[in-house]
Formats: C-alpha cells, structure tokens, sequence
C-alpha cells in the first residue's frame, strides 16, 4: 500500500493507494482548488483537460476502462459521461467499448451531460453538489429517450471518485424514469473512495453496481487554517439562452462512434513540420472530437498533445504551472483557464469548438497564436479566419 503526504496551499491531502493498474504519478498530480467546498484536486494527466497528454496515452485509458466493463451487462447499455471535465473521457470509453463488442451498437446509448440547454430538446437535471457549476442537464432526443426506455444497464464515467455524490443524485433521477433498469457500472479512472464504501456500492445505490478503475484508494484532506479561496460562480444559467451547445456530438445521444476528421488531419499533417510540437485544444464542454483530431495526426507521424480549456479555478501550485486567462466562448461571462500551456510553447495550435466564432475565441487565437475550427457537424468543419 502506497501512502501518500501532499501539504498544500488550502490544507493536508494524504492518499493511500490499494490497487494500481498504472503509476500513480503517470496518472494523476496534485493540486489546490480556489473552491471552499473542496480545497485539493487530483489533476489527471491522462484525461486531456488540465494537463497536455498524448492521443497515444489518452487512448490506453480508454480500452482500460472499457475493458473493466462486465460483459454480462444485459442490454440495452446506456453510458453517461460527466460534465464537462469528464466528457471526452466517457465518449472515448464508449467507443473503446463498441469496437470490443461489435454486435453491440444497435443496443447501446452515449450522452454526456451540459451545464447548457439545447434548444427545446427535453432534459432532466441533476446535482454535482462540489461543484462551482452544480446544476448538470442531460438532454435526449426521441432516439435517446425511446431507447434509454427499454435499457437495463447504465454505465457512469467520470475522471474520478471521491465520494460518488454525484453519482448518487444521477441515478436517483435516472431509476426515478427509467425503474426497469437491471445493472449499474461505475468507470473512474481513479477511485478514491475506499474498500468499504466499494463493497456497499449496490446496497447503496439500489441496483447490483460493479466499478472499474485506473487505480483505486483513498484519502483524507485536512483544510488549512486559511480556507481556500473562493472563486466566482462558474454557472450563470439563463433558462433561455442558446450557448451554442451542439447536439450533433453526444448531448443528446448517439448510438456509434464519431467519424474522425481525417480529411482535415491529412491537410494540417501536410503543414507540420518534421519535429514541430502540435496541440489540439478543446473547448469547455467541447472535447472527443480535438481528441480524433490528435489521434489521427498522431497516426500520421505528428508529435502531438491534446488538450481542453477549462471553467475550473485550479491555483498556481502543485501539478499547474502557466495559467492562460480566456473569456467563455459559450457566452455566460464565466472565467475560464487553460493550464500548463504557455503561449508559444507549440509549433502549431489547432483549436476545436462547437460554438461560433466569437470575440473570445480570437482572444485565445491571439494568445497562442493558434487556429480556429469550427465542427458544425462530423463531416462540416469550417477553419475561422483569426483576426
């Protein structure tokens, strides 16, 4: 058992580590939130959101999870991801988990969750209670919802698990709808929140749950004598505000695997350099398809790391180094960040988004001199002209 001590700005993390599939340290750092509810993050560096990481790597988490996945799970199989950090994550568990069962696309289900309402798309609501952001909307279409149902097992990804709060809240509402389902599996890529709290998990939730983890353990923190600081909202819901939340990638579901962009993979593979350092950036909520993108220049022979914007206020310590400040491109006025990235770090900057073009996305064009394209749909892929 691995016991580790970690004295930070906002308090005392110590973490003991029962069972690790991967390294600790490969997996995750460690970091201090500006958030009063929960003053330390353990910052995934194999997630693609806090901390730059190859497709390479990203993917190996991704079979990781689906491979821990029971196959006796009787369909049809509904998956949910969290927002918005977890998103990228779930949608890539989701597609690992098709091409090792083939059989199975007809009968199984992708959403990730939204901070943002989609139209007049009908949604529920859910809580991540720690959250900066709490109130969490999982919207379906008709498709979605005829088959979410007729599911018998649901499937839970995020990045992490400290108390499974949040997962509780979500499947309170999703049994409240939908009482035929049969199974509950829970994917972390790490879970935090021990040996007995594993072992009540169906007890708990009410239906028989198994989960699959990267790594698992768990902690205690001890807040500081001086509280974390407290940052400003990071949700300002207007009931009818189009954000320009696309409901062409999984917020409303979808039943296969996206199509990578490898048309425009090979065009940008053509303007890369023998020995150019490349990062694909996500944004906010927008993060699967930067990652096909990485994926396929990967594929090509391209150094490449992926990477996502974020609302998260993470302090300057521990695991985040450089802090690029940039405004919401989602139109909410909230603060966002992209960490450990510096502005000329990287040969070429390629930047993904679903919203259209704005004076905040030529803000952090600008600030890394990078390029900006638009996804409109898996086929329909517009390069903004940065001015």
């Amino acid at each position: 058992m691995n016991l580790v001590k970690q004295q930070m700005p906002t308090g005392e993390l110590t973490l003991k580590v029962d069972e690790a599939r991967f390294p600790l340290d490969w997996l995750i750092g460690f970091a201090a939130r500006a958030n009063a509810k929960r003053g330390f993050l353990f910052l995934s560096k194999v997630l693609g959101k806090h901390w730059p990481v190859t497709p390479r790597a990203m993917q190996a988490i991704h079979d990781d999870l689906a491979a821990q996945i029971p196959p006796s799970l009787p369909g049809p199989v509904v998956f949910i991801a969290m927002a918005e950090t977890a998103v990228g994550l779930g949608q890539g568990v989701f597609e690992a988990w098709l091409r090792a069962n083939p059989g199975s696309s007809c009968k199984a289900l992708f959403l990730h969750s939204s901070r943002y309402r989609v139209g007049t798309v009908p949604f529920f609501e859910f809580e991540e209670s720690h959250s900066h952001a709490p109130r969490q909307f999982l919207h379906l279409s008709d498709a979605a919802s005829a088959l979410f149902s007729t599911a018998r097992s649901l499937v839970l990804i995020d990045d992490e698990a400290s108390t499974g709060n949040t997962f509780a809240n979500l499947v309170q509402v999703c049994r409240a709808r939908y009482p035929q389902l049969e199974k509950l599996h829970l994917g972390v890529i790490t879970n935090f929140m021990g040996q007995a709290a594993n072992a009540g998990l169906s007890e708990r939730f009410g239906l028989p749950t198994t989960i699959g983890a990267a790594l698992s353990g768990h902690y205690a923190f001890q807040a500081g004598a001086a509280p974390a600081p407290v940052a400003a909202s990071a949700q300002r819901f207007e009931a009818n505000a189009e954000r320009g939340a696309s409901p062409a990638f999984g917020r409303i579901g979808v039943g296969r695997a996206l199509a990578p962009p490898q048309g425009l993979a090979v065009q940008l593979a053509q303007e890369i350099g023998a020995g150019d350092s490349v990062l694909v950036l996500g944004t906010g909520e927008f993060m699967h398809p930067s990652f096909l993108l990485a994926r396929e220049l990967e594929a090509l022979g391209k150094n490449v790391v992926v990477q996502s914007t974020t609302r998260s206020p993470i302090l300057s310590w521990g695991s985040v180094g450089h802090i690029v400040h940039c405004d919401d491109n989602y139109g909410e006025g909230i603060a966002n960040y992209l960490y450990n990235v510096a502005p000329g770090q990287y040969q070429h900057v390629f930047i993904c988004h679903e919203t259209p073009a704005s004076p905040a996305l030529m803000q952090l064009a600008g600030q890394l001199n990078g390029r900006l394209f638009h996804f409109q749909s898996e086929t329909k892929i517009e390069e903004i002209p940065v001015c």
